[in-house]
């Protein structure tokens, strides 16, 4: 993590109920950067569906733990969101079809749309996945 510096640390249970905490987090360090509130929220929206995503697709009804980091560079800031699931099929990552009108489904496009890099990995160790969302700085940063 040569020149990062890390902004937060949060480990929690795969239930949707503990992503509040983690929203908190992921606003509290966004707006301390300076970044404007709408832009924040919708942030703390894309980190939201990939944590989400992970709950449900990747761990089911198993319940195990997520790692999400944030860290800061020079010209970005990192998510990274780390899981102890089984490797997911990475080529089955994608959004459904925006013509096909129902409730669901749409993460993978919000967090693709909001983020201006999304990357998706197995862990080093072949027990669990790795997602990075990064989002470029263009502002004056608060720090």
């Amino acid at each position: 993590m040569e020149g990062l510096k890390q902004l937060a640390k949060i480990r929690f249970p795969s239930r949707a109920y503990q992503l509040k905490q983690m929203r908190c987090v992921v606003e509290n360090a966004i707006l301390g950067l300076g970044f404007p509130k709408q832009q924040a929220e919708q942030i703390v929206l894309a980190i939201n569906e990939a944590c989400m995503n992970i709950i449900q697709h990747s761990y089911g009804d198993d319940v195990g733990e997520i790692i999400l980091v944030i860290l800061l560079s020079k010209d970005s800031v990192l998510f990274r969101i780390t899981d102890f699931a089984k490797p997911i099929d990475l080529d089955n990552i994608k959004s459904r079809d925006l013509s096909d009108i129902r409730p669901g489904g749409l993460g993978v496009h919000f967090i693709k749309e909001i983020m201006d890099a999304v990357s998706y990995q197995h862990s080093d160790n072949g027990k669990g996945n790795v997602v990075e969302l990064r989002k470029y700085l263009n502002l004056e940063l608060n720090i």
